[in-house]
């Protein structure tokens, strides 16, 4: 039972998945810079953006095939990816062209593979129950650990901007040794299926499966797409308008606040259900897609509060998707069930950022970020299919 579990181990899972995913973002952190320096074009964010969360795709998929997690110490494989994740984040750094900077932001993400889910899995191998509550903080812990580039652009003042590079590489190879040296593999790590491809069709068959994971698929729709953007919002009030913001602090404000909001929500699920508490992140999130073009004109303390609400609700129904996909999916396969999904939901963020990115270059127009309000919608919809157990 839990109550045997050093107190210990959950904080250090959390503070070392923040450390780990603090490389996610720490490229969108310095993209003007970036762009600046090398002379690259407006679009630079989405393709820094895409590229990450494409070698984070493919990593997922490799490591799932090859039941990495499984066949090796999943404590060792994290500390690997901490390092080698870092070391493609500080090539960033090093990047000449175009080209580097995409294929170091890749394999950044590649690495990315290691650390997110599989310390997912370290936290499983230690709960047998309550899992959904360490989720919510571990799920916490990525957005914080996305926010916190953003921290550091802002925190070091004039410094360079590869100080953010350099400073998140040395705290997500920090957060992988720490795990090392005083988290050993779990009692209830046990052997997954293999990775089953052909599984997909058995899976989507199931009518609650199917439900949970299109509402994950909204879900990823909307909030990376928002992630990437909310420096670029807060840079377009603020040249439309008199008023001085600090862009970068802000940014972590609101993509860090629903590190909380995640935690919260992993609470409120064991006395209302994941769908319920899905159900109203998705709707609210969804609200705040369709009200942002109109709130550019608004007075700036009415602007960043909208931004940290629409922060607060992006990201709790992350993980309460992943424990409804869990919970759906026939025993046999959840870890293909959990890969497929996020694997899906990942590839859409692509298209989302894209489709956004794309279309805030040709209009400049706020308009542009109701292509994001698709994914609640289709989101809750799809919810509306998930019976729960009574």
């Amino acid at each position: 039972m839990n109550k045997q579990i050093p107190r210990h181990i959950l904080p250090v899972i959390v503070f070392s998945q923040f450390a780990g995913t603090s490389l996610w973002f720490a490229g969108n952190a310095v993209v003007p810079d970036l762009v600046r320096e090398l002379g690259l074009l407006g679009p630079t964010i989405g393709y820094i953006t895409m590229a990450v969360q494409a070698g984070f795709i493919v990593g997922t998929l490799v490591f799932a095939i090859l039941n990495v997690a499984d066949r090796i110490s999943p404590v060792k494989v994290f500390l690997a990816c901490s390092f080698l994740g870092a070391i493609f984040n500080a090539l960033t750094t090093l990047a000449g062209d175009f080209t580097e900077i995409i294929l170091a932001r890749f394999f950044t993400g590649f690495f990315l593979a290691g650390i997110y889910p599989v310390g997912m899995k370290i936290a499983s191998d230690w709960h047998e129950k309550g899992l959904g509550k360490a989720l919510g903080y571990l799920v916490g812990a990525l957005v914080v650990g996305t926010a916190f580039p953003h921290f550091l652009k802002y925190a070091g003042g004039d410094l360079p901007w590869r100080f953010v590079l350099h400073s998140t590489s040395v705290v997500s190879f920090s957060g992988g040794l720490l795990l090392y040296l005083t988290v050993p593999d779990g009692p209830y790590k046990g052997k997954t299926g293999a990775f089953k491809p052909s599984a997909l069709f058995t899976l989507f068959k199931n009518k609650n499966f199917r439900s949970a994971a299109f509402g994950y698929f909204g879900h990823m729709w909307e909030l990376y797409t928002f992630w990437a953007f909310v420096p670029v919002m807060l840079a377009y009030y603020v040249y439309h308008s008199d008023i001085i913001l600090n862009i970068p602090l802000w940014s972590f404000i609101i993509i860090g606040i629903g590190g909380a909001s995640c935690a919260v929500g992993g609470h409120f699920s064991l006395k209302w259900g994941s769908k319920k508490v899905a159900y109203n992140s998705l709707l609210i999130s969804g609200l705040c897609c369709l009200l942002i073009p109109f709130l550019f004109q608004a007075p700036a303390w009415i602007f960043v509060l909208f931004l940290l609400t629409w922060g607060i609700f992006v990201i709790p129904d992350s993980p309460q998707f992943s424990a409804m996909v869990a919970g759906s999916a026939d025993r046999s396969y959840v870890a293909t069930g959990l890969t497929i999904v996020n694997s899906i939901g990942f590839a859409i963020t692509i298209l989302s950022i894209q489709l956004v990115n794309f279309s805030w270059i040709s209009f400049d127009n706020p308009g542009v970020f109701w292509i994001m309000l698709f994914g609640p919608l289709i989101g809750l919809l799809a919810l509306r299919n998930f019976k729960t157990e009574s």
